[in-house]
């Protein structure tokens, strides 16, 4: 049984090597999409720092927990981008019959997917992240919590894409609703739970997971809990295994392509 994890993870390791060598052939392109990403999401500190001119606190946040929360989602997304690309993409894989060439290989069929690509505009978001946490918000006793909140943000958020992904199994054009349904959650991310009420805030905690992956978290690492960390850390692994769950109940009902193709 261990001996098959470690080879999994060798498998996976290596497939992140090769996807970043075969994105590293043009250097130019590959550190634009990094840099510009960069770019992209510091500039929306300018608009935090207009807010807080004109506001003390909004929705009960400070600027640094503002950053820690910006810092959080944007290092989640990118590690769950960089890792597990493919599960983004999942429903243009079942509705164009693509899943054929991952299932003739000896190795796990859904490891052997959302490892396949990599995505390099999201090494900008993970080190936009890092970057920010360091600014605003670092203190040592917070440096482990906020390197394990990504590593959980990551998982939650991958495994809700594979979730909503895994739809297109049994419905059709379900890949828009989940395609929607996982952007909302990126989007959401980036504000304070705070400004949301009522209805609003139990989907964020429950139907759309931003509250577990990235706002709990927040509070964990401004005011320790351990029955916070335990929460965040249980969730995210009863989704992952919902995901995988329902991946594989999903694959019986899959149609082949007749793609003549193998990956190497």
């Amino acid at each position: 049984m261990l001996t098959a994890v470690k080879n999994q993870c060798r498998v996976c390791l290596l497939s992140l090597k090769y996807n970043m060598m075969r994105e590293m052939l043009n250097k130019t392109t590959f550190l634009s999409n990094v840099g510009f990403m960069i770019l992209n999401n510091a500039a929306f500190i300018v608009q935090w720092v207009i807010l807080f001119h004109l506001k003390e606190d909004i929705g009960g946040y400070t600027m640094e927990e503002v950053m820690l929360l910006w810092g959080l989602a944007a290092g989640s997304y990118g590690l769950a981008r960089i890792i597990c690309a493919r599960a983004f993409a999942l429903p243009e894989l079942i509705i164009a019959g693509k899943l054929d060439s991952y299932l003739v290989i000896p190795k796990n069929v859904l490891l052997s997917v959302i490892t396949s690509e990599t995505n390099t505009s999201a090494i900008g978001d993970l080190l936009y992240g890092i970057v920010i946490f360091c600014i605003f918000c670092f203190r040592i006793d917070r440096l482990l919590l906020f390197l394990l909140f990504i590593l959980t943000g990551a998982v939650i958020i991958t495994a809700f894409a594979l979730l909503m992904g895994s739809l297109t199994f049994w419905f059709v054009r379900a890949d828009v609703f989940g395609n929607h349904m996982v952007m909302s959650m990126i989007s959401l991310s980036t504000y304070p739970d705070g400004i949301f009420h009522g209805m609003t805030r139990f989907i964020l905690y429950s139907i759309v997971p931003v509250g577990i992956a990235v706002y709990h978290p927040v509070h964990m690492i401004m005011k320790f809990q351990l029955s916070g960390l335990l929460l965040v850390v249980g969730y995210a692994a009863a989704i992952l295994a919902a995901a995988v769950f329902v991946f594989y109940r999903g694959l019986r009902r899959y149609s082949s392509g007749n793609l003549m193709e193998a990956r190497m």
